[in-house]
């Protein structure tokens, strides 16, 4: 019943809400910018039924519509967007306290509790949460009741959700868009062969027959192709295509479930060391007004490298462990 169709359709209206004020306020380029995505999202199902059985058109007018995302993000400038006077928001913020952080904890408590529970949820003999990812429709269902819990302990009105969600996302510009594409880099990467030729290359390089080392190679590869590529999302299937699978799983009987976690917990800790990761580290010194643009990456360092070596400590012991 509640399937990521529904989720999609209402991501798309907002998105398409955000569109259409940005173009009666004549930002032309955001305004055309969050209508394609709009557009993308909430028709991309349709898109994949329409190639399934033939129809190749629609998703050619979705890669024309990538390319024109490409075209008009250079276009978007960040500008100072009017939001409530800074003594209204710390007086708000006095009468509301930490009640504030309820419906931003709601979304991981909720998010697992659908996935643990929700395949057995039934609503007049059906199954409360349709096909798909059972993840993606957990968050999905649990940002929507946590927005309607803000509302709730806020008292606010429903469009100062919409706008205040608009403002964020204008503020971030397309750098909200590069968690998605560049998970998609990575399926690209790994359909192309990339993986496969990584895999040659290490083998090439360090001892296949040493678990230690492919461990080592696995780890260092997870940090360097997401501080190259800005997500560890995208350097995922790369680098377990090409060593987590065939050196770690395949000969050396790693458990792959304990390497796939601390191999995406590894990779985060290049997130923290590189600009590529835009939406992370340079959108919060922008609106932080910071002087020093890689101040928030300065920042990270010292809990970067350490992470990554306990990381690294823990994947050796335990991927063999069980």
């Amino acid at each position: 019943m509640l399937g990521l169709d529904l989720f999609y359709l209402l991501l798309g209206l907002f998105l398409l809400y955000a569109g259409a004020v940005n173009l009666r306020q004549r930002r032309y380029a955001h305004g055309a910018f969050w209508t394609l995505v709009a557009g993308l999202i909430a028709g991309g199902n349709a898109v994949l039924r329409a190639n399934a059985a033939g129809d190749a058109l629609p998703a050619q007018c979705a890669g024309a519509a990538i390319i024109a995302l490409a075209l008009l993000a250079p276009r978007m400038r960040r500008e100072h967007l009017a939001e409530a006077p800074e003594a209204q928001r710390r007086a708000s913020a006095e009468r509301l306290g930490h009640r504030l952080f309820g419906p931003a904890l709601m979304i991981p408590v909720i998010t697992v509790l659908v996935v643990l529970f929700g395949d057995k949820l039934q609503w007049n003999g059906h199954r409360l949460f349709g096909e798909g990812s059972i993840t993606l429709i957990g968050l999905a269902f649990a940002s929507v009741l946590s927005a309607l819990a803000a509302l709730r302990v806020t008292r606010a009105k429903p469009v100062l959700a919409l706008a205040e969600g608009r403002r964020l996302l204008d503020t971030m510009g397309w750098a909200a868009m590069l968690p998605l594409v560049l998970a998609a880099l990575g399926g690209v990467f790994a359909a192309s062969g990339v993986g496969e030729a990584v895999a040659s290359l290490v083998a090439a390089v360090i001892p296949a027959d040493s678990a230690l080392a492919c461990v080592l190679a696995y780890g260092l590869g997870m940090v360097l192709f997401t501080v190259i590529m800005g997500n560890a999302f995208a350097a995922f299937p790369v680098m377990t295509a090409g060593i987590g699978l065939p050196l770690l799983v395949h000969q050396h009987g790693a458990n792959p479930a304990i390497l796939g976690a601390l191999g995406m917990l590894t990779g985060y800790c290049g997130t923290l060391l590189t600009p590529m990761a835009a939406n992370f580290n340079l959108v919060p010194a922008a609106l932080l007004e910071l002087d020093d643009p890689n101040a928030v990456i300065r920042a990270q360092v010292p809990t970067a490298l350490p992470l990554m070596l306990v990381n690294l400590a823990l994947m050796y012991w335990l991927v063999f462990a069980f």
